[in-house]
């Protein structure tokens, strides 16, 4: 890991997603892949959203092509690897997730093209190879190509030709390949029935369908929709041209016939390795945020904060993405190290306590938001662990409060009480160590908040 989206957007630099594309493209070639899926050239709009919250690059087109673009140019440096932009024709403008219901970008025409449109438009232009058709309906616009298309018949891109034949390839004039989004995703599986949808996406335009339900079954399916019609000749040999273009510009046929498609395990070596660490540490530099600190409880020190109370929020239990204690660990050990006595908070009490002693017994409340999830939620925002615990924010005017955020970046919607707040993206281990630099006032905080981690309450920013 290097960057996310949003760090490259805070970091205000593109040498951070420079490399964040370097080493994409070095390590995962090490492994023998040549397809990447990224960069998200989606426009984060609607701070709700939190599917793509991290994972875009800005808030506005202009944004989002100059960090989007550096990456790109980081992923080609060095390696062979075919870039696959996402999610067509963009997501970022509603607070829902495509992977439990129909992704809808309401943006009119006018307005599509001056964001999503320019943002697709640019990577065109660049030469990229393949465009992730989202499970994400863009209505104003295909019913201005469909006059009369009713709302009941609105597709996502994945099965609406207007957006992927017409619009995508035809009026962008994208040559390149188009691939589906994850065909289990109810955004896709809740407009037809199975076998409707699986030669329906290639029907629409879509060149190439991603992901099984079931091997056999799925094929069949496929299979059927050429032999009925659904999928024409003409365009399954477009689909196939498209595939094998592609196949070519990697030379696979070549290195296949040389037996040179496995990789050497000495290529593994690159994976992790010094040079890829210290790009970590650089691009943390570059991108924590100090939002605000408003209380100026920063710097802290180990002498005047030394008995520090650490309130640690987590996300999903069990999932895909699930939660564990590393960050948790991470947090407490560097503290520790350098001379603070860290107490984990029990957050599954309502008991608070004697409100002075708690003022004489701690010295730094510090509230760290690892709220990671995926998929079982349409969004994702702080859950405190019971119903008025003991961890909610009561203790601002008590005691010196940090919160410091890992993952998303719009906590202070459910923490505007607190005064002190840092962005810092990530958890991992170089991550943790320059956030307590930077709490230290050992380095400057370098990042820069977009607006929409204010969530639009004007306290936030009290």
């Amino acid at each position: 890991y290097i960057s996310s989206g949003a760090q490259s957007e805070a970091s205000r630099d593109t040498w951070v997603p420079y490399h964040a594309g370097l080493v994409s493209a070095r390590e995962e070639t090490a492994l023998g892949v040549n397809v990447n899926f990224d960069p998200c050239v989606d426009i984060l709009q609607n701070w709700r959203n939190t599917i793509v919250n991290t994972r875009a690059y800005g808030t506005t087109a202009e944004d989002v092509i100059e960090y989007t673009n550096a990456y790109v140019e980081g992923l080609k440096a060095e390696r062979e690897v075919v870039c696959c932009v996402k999610h067509f024709p963009g997501d970022g403008t509603e607070e829902r997730d495509q992977h439990l219901i129909l992704g809808v970008n309401e943006l009119s025409v006018e307005e599509w093209e001056n964001s999503f449109g320019k943002v697709y438009l640019n990577h065109i232009e660049n030469g990229v190879e393949m465009i992730m058709a989202g499970h994400i309906a863009l209505p104003e616009y295909q019913k201005a190509l469909r006059p009369g298309l009713e709302d009941k018949d609105v597709m996502p891109a994945t099965l609406a030709e207007e957006l992927i034949q017409d619009l995508l390839k035809e009026k962008l004039d994208f040559n390149g390949m188009v691939i589906t989004d994850a065909s289990h995703m109810l955004g896709m599986t809740s407009a037809m029935r199975r076998e409707d949808y699986v030669p329906g996406a290639i029907a629409a335009g879509c060149d190439m369908f991603l992901f099984f339900n079931n091997m056999e079954e799925d094929f069949n399916f496929m299979l059927k929709g050429y032999h009925n019609g659904v999928i024409t000749e003409e365009r399954m040999t477009d689909a196939l041209r498209r595939i094998l273009g592609l196949k070519a510009k990697l030379n696979l046929p070549e290195k296949q016939a040389n037996g040179r498609l496995l990789k050497d395990k000495k290529e593994l070596e690159v994976i992790g390795c010094a040079e890829h660490l210290e790009w970590q540490k650089e691009a943390a530099d570059r991108g924590i945020t100090l939002v605000k600190d408003t209380q100026q409880n920063l710097p802290i020190n180990p002498v005047d904060h030394k008995r520090v109370r650490l309130y640690y929020l987590d996300g999903e239990k069990g999932g895909i993405m699930a939660n564990d204690d590393s960050v948790l660990n991470r947090f407490v050990d560097e503290l520790t190290s350098r001379g603070y006595e860290v107490t984990v908070n029990d957050g599954n009490s309502r008991i608070k306590g004697r409100t002075l002693e708690y003022r004489d017994t701690v010295d730094l409340a510090l509230v760290v938001a690892n709220v990671i999830g995926y998929g079982a939620q349409n969004n994702y925002r702080i859950q405190w662990k019971t119903a008025m615990s003991n961890e909610v924010p009561w203790y601002v005017h008590e005691v010196p409060t940090v919160f410091v955020s890992t993952n998303f970046t719009t906590h202070l919607h459910d923490a505007t009480m607190v005064k002190t707040f840092i962005n810092a993206y990530h958890g991992n281990e170089n991550t943790v160590k320059a956030v307590i630099d930077k709490l230290e006032g050992k380095s400057e905080f370098k990042g820069t908040p977009n607006e929409l981690v204010w969530t639009e309450k004007w306290q936030a920013k009290l």
